[in-house]
């Protein structure tokens, strides 16, 4: 659990850089412990966000995750959940999470508002038909086929904004019929690096 205020690093790097005061309006006037009423709303109307965990030993995985607005509920003020579906099975969030329960979450609003939300806090995982018990208003994928193995439960400990500045404005397009769940390897995007084939990369060459 990070500080009140920031981590050790944090506050290093500040008095190096000299921004130790502009820092400490950050923190007095956008960090807040738990989610207001416009965070809420934000993230009930959001279709994407990117996770980070790191697993004991601090090596850490950036993954991407996509739904329906309200994908990522809302349970409490202090407390956001998210469905796991079956995936490549390399499990590497969720194994992340068993070891290290500190996550790092960023929503951000490309279409509309161009503003991101930064949710940060500790992890829990439960299987969806406890996590239905308990939230019975939870939402059920329509996409046949498709259902959650379990949730990831993230009790805050920050949110706070990401600045617009950087954020590029993008626009909407009719999606392609995208096949949730598939084994299609072709559907999955093949070897669109060429790691399976072996074959080398000529950036910088």
């Amino acid at each position: 659990m990070r500080g009140e205020h920031g981590s050790a690093g944090e506050r290093l790097m500040q008095q190096q850089a000299g921004t130790v005061q502009r820092a400490e309006r950050f923190y007095d006037q956008q960090v807040l412990s738990a989610l207001n009423d416009r965070m809420i709303e934000f993230i009930g109307r959001q279709e994407m966000m990117f996770v980070a965990t790191a697993d004991a030993l601090g090596h850490c995985d950036c993954t991407f995750r996509a739904g329906p607005p309200g994908f990522v509920a809302v349970l409490a003020p202090d407390r956001v959940a998210w469905p796991e579906y079956r995936g490549n099975g390399v499990m590497a969030s969720v194994g992340n999470v068993v070891e290290n329960p500190n996550v790092g979450l960023i929503f951000v609003d490309f279409f509309r508002d161009v503003i991101g939300l930064h949710v940060n806090g500790h992890a829990t995982l439960a299987p969806d038909a406890e996590m239905r018990r308990e939230f019975p208003h939870l939402p059920s994928d329509q996409v046949p086929g498709r259902r959650a193995e379990r949730w990831v439960n993230v009790f805050v400990e920050e949110a706070y904004i990401h600045c617009a500045k950087h954020i590029p404005k993008l626009r909407k397009v009719t999606a392609e019929d995208r096949a949730w769940g598939t084994d299609d390897t072709r559907r999955k995007g093949g070897d669109f690096f060429g790691v399976a084939a072996g074959t080398l990369g000529t950036v910088g060459r």
